[in-house]
């Protein structure tokens, strides 16, 4: 619906998040509810909204035990939201947060609701911890047995190794690689070399620590357990620290390393979207539109090194729908899964041979200076659920600040998808 010209249009009024923290640091003994609640009553208090009854909640987390089933309703009832405002859990990889603004703002444009809070929230620290498979076996067996003897038998017969518990594996299912394993594919495919990486990462740090320092960080975020800042910044970082890294994948001849992919990170995010109507009936400021949103998918089990590139069909697709041009912006929001796959998206798009592989045409070369200007995930650090309400509160609130303009988003997924979406002013 955010394409059609008769639909309401969606405005993003509002942001809050906490600071983002490096796994197993600050957020070590924390929930995905408790970072999620203490963001979601930040956005509450900062906008007005206690009391209230909104039309929807949404967002999610990529690691939830199974007590998180309702994680998004049951923050919302621990809020001081009124409790008759709906909850909704979404998940998508890291484009959870971005989905979410997606599905939030389409029911807006309909009419459905008038406002809602699109939101993600992950834990690293907090990863869920599975049983054996034999063990989980013995253990419902026993649950279903009617004789304490034959419980007994059951609990006896378990060899000692059943009990080692099985953490989550950060690799994709259909490959047995992680992102970073997939995103050396794509680097050496698409010869982004370690020097243009490390530069990258080294950029972002720059801008994110240059961000704080003007103050352009102030009214996005609210302490948290201790922190005020994200605690992935690496102020004192240079080209010879990065340059002595070394690689986190490929052992051997690789050209990931931990200073230029992002770390496991926790933390959470949320947006306040709403009608024109509801915005000014509150007095709260337009910070942006979003126009428009594409949602892509691309196959990266025979072609490994396409894991983390969908946007390039999404972004096509987006401009063809708008009659845009890539040049078009004014700013642009790419995730910085890894710096590598972020310059092979800007080498694709500015190679007509490269799109072509892809079945796409080429979009062209965009400014650097506009690209992530004020730092993005490879110094913030990402919590997988939560990037994307960063990344769209950054880009509305650039665009505030600049009083017009149109503002280009990209976040590339696990499972081989990604979202592109526009802001406009």
């Amino acid at each position: 619906m955010l394409y059609n010209s008769n639909a309401r249009k969606v405005a993003v009024v509002g942001y809050n998040r906490i600071p983002f923290a490096r796994y197993n640091t600050a957020y070590a003994e924390a929930s995905n509810a408790d970072m999620l609640s203490a963001a979601l009553n930040g956005l509450i208090q900062k906008y007005n909204l206690k009391g209230q009854i909104l039309g929807e909640v949404a967002g999610g987390a990529v690691i939830k035990h199974s007590s998180d089933s309702n994680l998004i309703r049951d923050c919302v009832m621990k809020s001081t939201l009124d409790p008759r405002t709906p909850g909704c859990d979404l998940q998508q990889a890291c484009d959870t947060g971005a989905e979410s603004a997606i599905y939030i703002a389409n029911k807006i444009a309909l009419g459905q609701i008038d406002a809602g809070i699109a939101c993600g929230v992950d834990s690293v620290s907090d990863i869920p911890l599975e049983v054996s498979y034999p063990l989980r076996k013995i253990l419902l067996r026993a649950r279903r047995s009617q004789s304490t003897w034959e419980r007994i038998k059951l609990f006896l017969s378990a060899n000692p190794k059943y009990l080692q518990p099985i953490a989550p594996a950060n690799e994709e299912p259909l490959t047995g690689l992680s992102m970073g394993g997939h995103t050396e594919f794509t680097a050496k495919y698409y010869q982004v070399s370690r020097q243009d990486q490390d530069a990258f990462a080294l950029a972002s740090h720059q801008k994110l620590a240059s961000a704080y320092d003007e103050g352009f960080m102030d009214d996005m975020l609210v302490p948290f357990l201790g922190l005020n800042r994200d605690n992935n910044l690496r102020r004192d970082t240079n080209s010879e620290k990065l340059a002595r890294l070394k690689p986190a994948f490929d052992k051997q001849g690789g050209t990931l390393t931990a200073g230029n992919s992002t770390p496991l990170t926790d933390g959470a995010a949320t947006i306040l979207l709403a009608s024109e109507e509801w915005a000014a009936s509150r007095q709260l400021p337009v910070l942006a539109y979003i126009r428009c949103a594409e949602l892509a998918a691309i196959e990266y089990v025979k072609n490994k090194q396409q894991l983390l590139l969908a946007p390039l069909y999404a972004a096509n697709r987006m401009l063809d729908k708008t009659n845009l041009r890539l040049q078009d912006f004014d700013f642009y929001e790419i995730h910085e899964a890894f710096a590598a796959q972020v310059l092979a998206t800007l080498k694709i798009w500015n190679s007509e041979d490269l799109s072509q592989e892809l079945g796409l045409h080429a979009l062209g070369a965009i400014d650097p200076a506009k690209l992530n200007v004020k730092g993005s995930s490879l110094a913030a650090g990402h919590p997988f659920a939560a990037t994307g309400a960063r990344i769209i509160a950054v880009m509305a609130k650039l665009l505030h600040r600049e009083g017009r303009g149109r503002g280009f988003i990209s976040i590339c997924a696990a499972r081989g998808q990604g979202i592109t979406m526009i802001l406009e002013k």
